[in-house]
């Protein structure tokens, strides 16, 4: 067991990522981008291959039929873990980037027309704002944005001003990759169904941190991807309400996602496969699952009291060193982005992030895929700290320290 009824075992759990417990010394700050891997998950893999390689759906031999059990099980895994009402509304997608995407490309471009609105928030992550712009283009539909507030909010009153007959999708993020920022997503999704509009949410940032529950949140869409969640990158879920996705259209064509073809009609199957053309990546999916047994295998509220203990370690850490100025502090968050201002100078984000990189810490530095935030905040990038189940008071001790080091060359 990993832990006590009163405390998080720290070191049990970092001791579980061979990334972090190698020969080379690594302060890994950047899970926001992508976490590492616990060894379970690893071993995942390992085990896909070495005794179960067999492609899924199809063949009559025994390898297929247990890797077959495998992949649909992981589906299981993920209805579960999101409270999906069944599996034939749980789709596997390549990441998060893919999936709003495919509704983009099905859902969307088969129901909008021209002068409909699609609202997006302005603290978007680009794979939330382009495909829509892309299937606005399509079809004479309008990327409409939701304002932030000062504090790095989501606009709400901005969002019941801008909302009317024509809104017909809301994209919003669960939380933003920047600066953490839960954003209230329940509220988004309660007025957007009172306006006639249907919602997706990006969660790859939020459902790292946070219980979801698709069916009480009554979002028509949830997407998100494998990599935050400690599972291998090439992998990744998009939910959506079984009658949504039975009346899409399908997008990418080829085997699995057919039952009859022939040059004169081809026929296509049902959920979920007729959104699963070719091989899919089996070993991700098994991987994911795995992620997800181990991750629920923790105490929330323990996990999230850790979080809070770092966090405030960390804000206070950056508080105390001069000319770092916070971008949107959200209240304990996994994530904190800053600028230094030094003699009126701002100094480059990534002359930062380098210096940081030769003492062995890695952050993020730059505009984290969100032009439009960046804008909105008059900056063109920030530095972006990000924490991980497996960060500890040393890390942050080392930024710190490594911090203070960097701006004194500068």
């Amino acid at each position: 067991m990993l832990l006590t009824p009163s405390h998080f075992d720290s070191e049990s759990v970092r001791r579980q990522f061979p990334a972090l417990n190698s020969d080379f010394p690594l302060v890994y700050l950047d899970s926001a981008a992508t976490t590492q891997k616990p060894q379970c998950v690893i071993d995942a893999i390992n085990h896909y291959y070495a005794s179960h390689n067999a492609n899924v759906h199809r063949g009559s031999h025994s390898l297929t039929a247990q890797a077959t059990s495998q992949f649909e099980q992981a589906r299981q895994c993920v209805q579960d873990f999101i409270g999906a009402n069944s599996t034939k509304e749980i789709i596997w997608t390549r990441g998060a980037t893919e999936a709003i995407n495919l509704v983009a490309q099905t859902y969307a471009r088969q129901n909008l027309k021209p002068g409909d609105e699609i609202l997006v928030g302005e603290m978007e992550h680009h794979a939330n704002i382009v495909p829509w712009q892309i299937v606005a283009q399509q079809t004479g539909a309008i990327v409409v944005k939701v304002p932030m507030t000062q504090d790095c909010q989501w606009d709400m009153a901005a969002y019941q001003t801008l909302l009317n007959e024509k809104t017909k999708i809301v994209a919003a993020a669960h939380m933003t990759n920047v600066t953490a920022t839960r954003q209230p997503i329940e509220a988004i999704i309660k007025l957007a169904h009172q306006a006639g509009a249907i919602v997706l949410i990006d969660g790859a940032q939020g459902i790292v941190h946070e219980k979801v529950a698709v069916q009480a949140l009554d979002c028509d869409f949830y997407i998100f991807s494998g990599h935050k969640l400690y599972a291998p990158t090439g992998i990744g879920v998009l939910y959506g309400k079984q009658a949504l996705l039975e009346a899409m259209p399908v997008w990418h064509g080829g085997g699995k996602m057919v039952e009859k073809v022939s040059f004169e009609h081809t026929s296509f199957t049902g959920l979920p496969g007729k959104f699963e053309a070719g091989t899919p990546n089996v070993a991700g999916a098994i991987a994911l699952s795995a992620a997800i047994r181990w991750l629920n295998d923790f105490d929330p509220q323990q996990v999230a009291a850790y979080y809070h203990q770092l966090h405030q370690q960390l804000v206070s850490g950056l508080q105390s060193i001069e000319g770092v100025q916070l971008i949107g502090l959200q209240p304990n968050a996994s994530v904190v982005s800053f600028i230094v201002e030094l003699e009126g100078e701002i100094i480059h984000h990534n002359d930062i992030a380098t210096l940081l990189d030769q003492q062995n810490i890695a952050v993020r530095s730059g505009h984290h895929c969100a032009h439009p935030f960046m804008d909105a905040l008059g900056i063109n990038g920030t530095v972006r700290v990000s924490l991980g189940i497996y960060n500890n008071a040393h890390d942050i001790d080392a930024f710190l320290s490594a911090l203070n080091k960097a701006l004194d060359l500068l």
